[in-house]
C-alpha cells in the first residue's frame, strides 16, 4: 500500500510542475482574477494548496512552518510561490519515501484549525485525503484556466502513468 502513495508523491510533483507551467502563461492580472473557484483566484488558489500541505506536513512530522489559516496568502507573485511549491513537493517525497509499513499503518495525533479538539487518525488513510484534496483543487485552477481561454491541460492520473511513470505502470 505504501507503494500507492509514492506513487501518488510521484504524480503530485508531475501534475503540479504541468499546472504551474500553464499558470505562468497568464499575466499577473488574469492570475489574480476570481473565476468562482473556491479560493477565487488561481493564485489564491494555488497558495491554499500549499498552505494546507504545509498544514498536514506539520502534522505529520512535527517540522515546518504551517500557516493558521486555509485562506492565507503565502505568496503574492507565482514565481515565488511556484520555488515554495517545489520545495514543499521535495519535503513530501523525502518524507514518503522514507515511511516504513509500520509508521503508515500507525495512528498520529493533530489539533484541528477551527478548534482545539485532538483528533487521531490513521496516517494512510489521511495521506488519501491529502492527495485527493490537492487533486480537488487543481482542478478548480484548471478550470480558472479555462475560463479564461486558455487550452486544457491533461492532468490525468492514467497519463501521467503512462508518459512519465513507468516504474508504476507494470
Amino acid at each position: 500500500m505504501l507503494d500507492h502513495f509514492r506513487m501518488f508523491a510521484d504524480y503530485n510533483i508531475w501534475a503540479n510542475r504541468r499546472l504551474y507551467a500553464a499558470a505562468a502563461e497568464l499575466p499577473d492580472s488574469e492570475l489574480r482574477q476570481s473565476k468562482g473557484a473556491f479560493f477565487g483566484s488561481a493564485l489564491a488558489t494555488l497558495n491554499h494548496i500549499l498552505a494546507a500541505d504545509r498544514i498536514w506536513m506539520k502534522r505529520f512530522t512535527g517540522e515546518g512552518d504551517a500557516p493558521t489559516a486555509l485562506d492565507t496568502m503565502l505568496h503574492e507573485d507565482l514565481a515565488s510561490l511556484t520555488s515554495a511549491r517545489e520545495r514543499e513537493d521535495a519535503r513530501m517525497i523525502a518524507w514518503i519515501y522514507g515511511l516504513d509499513e509500520a509508521r503508515f499503518a500507525a495512528t498520529f495525533n493533530y489539533t484541528t484549525l477551527s478548534s482545539p479538539v485532538i483528533v487521531t487518525q490513521k496516517l494512510g488513510p489521511t495521506l488519501a485525503h491529502v492527495f485527493n484534496h490537492q487533486t480537488h483543487h487543481r482542478g478548480q485552477v484548471h478550470a480558472t484556466l479555462t475560463a479564461l481561454g486558455r487550452p486544457s491541460i491533461v492532468l490525468d492520473l492514467a497519463f501521467f502513468l503512462w508518459t512519465e511513470g513507468e516504474k508504476w505502470a507494470n
